[in-house]
């Protein structure tokens, strides 16, 4: 089962404030982007962030799940508790590279 068009609205709106938000649908589910930087993934209308040291102190009490077949385990983002899920967007939009940009062959 994949994540509704609803679902995946309802969270960039939850996480718009001081960025540009927008999703692409990858993979089956989708991913959004904070300023062009892949911070979520949206799997089965559940939200995930992964698993690094610099969000762990925000996440300790959160859920956990593996996103998909042969992924690592995330952590699970309640997208309505929206003052943790801007802390933690705001932490990983600062950490996140920007996505290379692909050679053309």
């Amino acid at each position: 089962m994949s994540s509704t068009v609803e679902f995946i609205e309802f969270v960039c709106e939850q996480i718009r404030g001081n960025y540009a938000v927008r999703y692409r649908k990858m993979f089956g589910d989708y991913m959004v982007y904070t300023n062009d930087k892949p911070v979520l993934l949206v799997c089965d209308d559940c939200v995930y962030v992964k698993k690094l040291p610099q969000i762990e102190d925000l996440m300790t009490d959160a859920e956990c799940g593996i996103p998909y077949d042969g992924a690592k385990e995330h952590y699970i983002l309640d997208v309505e508790d929206t003052e943790r899920a801007n802390e933690v967007i705001k932490i990983l939009e600062e950490i996140t590279p920007l996505p290379k940009k692909k050679k053309k062959s």
